[in-house]
């Protein structure tokens, strides 16, 4: 429901999501947690999304805007915003009833963290299950050089991610230029201000369609490349060296495999060589075996 002096505010970006957004608006106002205000920018939409959101009248604040992509769409819920905290749904996930709460509870109890996520579960179309996005070993590793070179390190992603909203102000909103790579920019930039805390329970269902997953690879590839080059900066000078040449050339490495998947052997086998030349002994190995695999004419 949309509060006076919300708690929360979520933010939902809806580009032709008529089919399912109804479902995740469902999921938002079933929270156990009240005192939050649901933002849903309807990002130009062209089917009948518009229609669907008018049904949920003042429950919910609709933001309408030309098309301009997930990353404009989350920056405007963000501007609009009035919640101490901000959260976000993509429009065709949904959460458990506790999931703010939970979060909400977290955060209050420790100031220190500047933004959380949860584990999640990952449905096929089907409605069947596909795997289990865990939380990673906080205990264990440093979440801002883990971001470099494991970029889906956050569980959930952003569906899962509450964060304080005044920490936009100091780290900026998302990369509206990263296409693809918008949500782990912004966790980069979190992270090196902020501590991340993550709830190992499953209050998120993240639907893993295809389409959704099948953005154009080489706009992904520069995104990831330029968010790794200009986040240099917010490694501790001692690993501003071989560590990070060594996160950039496991970029290289992931795309060469999405490439050389895609058909696109000599630039898989391009990239492959440029991350052997950033990090001949970190990387060194896996190079030179997807260059021999793809050579081979391998399934990778």
């Amino acid at each position: 429901m949309t509060d006076n002096n919300p708690v929360v505010s979520i933010v939902m970006p809806a580009y032709n999501v008529a089919w399912c957004v109804a479902r995740a608006i469902d999921s938002v106002l079933a929270q156990s947690l009240r005192g939050f205000e649901l933002i849903v920018v309807n990002d130009g939409s062209t089917d009948d999304t518009r229609q669907v959101l008018q049904r949920y009248g003042d429950t919910i604040k609709v933001i309408e805007q030309d098309n301009a992509g997930m990353s404009a769409a989350r920056n405007a819920g963000i501007r609009a915003a009035r919640g101490e905290y901000v959260a976000f749904l993509d429009a065709d996930d949904w959460w458990l009833p506790n999931k703010l709460a939970r979060q909400v509870e977290l955060m209050q109890a420790r100031p220190e963290v500047g933004f959380c996520s949860t584990a999640a579960r990952v449905e096929n179309p089907q409605g069947e299950f596909v795997n289990d996005w865990h939380c990673p070993p906080l205990d264990t590793v440093n979440v801002l050089e883990t971001l470099f070179s494991e970029n889906a390190a956050i569980a959930g992603g952003c569906s899962a991610v509450m964060a304080r909203k005044a920490l936009f102000e100091q780290v900026g909103l998302f990369d509206e230029r990263l296409r693809g790579f918008e949500d782990p920019d912004l966790w980069i930039r979190l992270a090196a201000v902020s501590g991340y805390a993550c709830i190992a329970e499953p209050l998120v269902v993240i639907l893993r369609r295809e389409q959704s997953v099948s953005r154009n690879l080489a706009a992904m590839r520069e995104s990831a490349l330029q968010s790794i080059k200009k986040n240099r900066v917010l490694l501790s000078p001692e690993r501003q060296g071989s560590f990070w040449r060594s996160s950039l050339a496991g970029v290289y490495a992931d795309y060469a495999k999405g490439a050389y998947r895609a058909g696109q052997r000599s630039t898989a086998l391009a990239d492959v060589l440029r991350a052997f030349a950033l990090s001949p002994l970190g990387r060194g190995r896996l190079c030179l075996g997807l260059a021999r695999d793809m050579l081979l004419g391998r399934r990778l």
